[in-house]
């Protein structure tokens, strides 16, 4: 019996990546990134996943491609590596795929050099290079980006607390209409 992949297909500038399916937690429409202070240069900043703090990747710097602001069509694809959940922003998702072992062509055999590239589907109209998600941030940059999110975390859940416990204050002359009306 032949063994399957399974792939999330997406763009940037009009070349096709994927990436295993299994890594994938989410997709979502692009949204408003918020800057990250101390983090390393390749995050963007970070984005709300239902309460989570998830840190954006800019996936475009690690390809040497061209960088581009935030555009409507846009999507967030919200993954895990074995260190750290990371959202990638990219133009668009096209596609999951299934593919046989025979149409995946080893890195080893024709992209020596690209660290972050895992292999290349061969498809009907194209190449698609699949992204290894695991080799994409080091050791010390998955480090750092827990380390600044948990700092983050921290100051908003204090400044969350510190908002809960300053309650507005009730003027005499509200407590004693209050008084009056119970």
């Amino acid at each position: 019996m032949n063994n399957t992949q399974s792939f999330v297909v997406f763009t940037l500038d009009n070349q096709k990546f994927a990436l295993h399916l299994g890594a994938v937690e989410k997709i979502a429409q692009a949204a408003e990134i918020i800057p990250l202070p101390k983090a390393p240069e390749i995050v963007m900043g970070v984005i709300n996943v239902q309460g989570r703090v998830v840190p954006v990747v800019n996936i475009r710097r690690r390809f040497q491609l061209p960088e581009h602001d935030i555009n409507v069509k846009d999507h967030f694809i919200v993954c895990r590596t074995n260190q750290i959940n990371v959202a990638i922003l990219v133009d668009a998702v096209l596609d999951i795929i299934e593919c046989s072992e025979k149409d995946i062509i080893e890195k080893s055999n024709i992209l020596t050099d690209i660290e972050y590239i895992e292999g290349v589907v061969k498809s009907a109209d194209g190449m698609i290079l699949i992204h290894d998600l695991n080799k994409f941030l080091s050791n010390k940059e998955s480090n750092i980006i827990n380390e600044v999110i948990k700092d983050s975390d921290k100051l908003l859940k204090a400044k969350e607390i510190s908002k809960s416990q300053t309650k507005p204050k009730t003027s005499e002359k509200k407590k004693k209409a209050l008084k009056k009306r119970d």
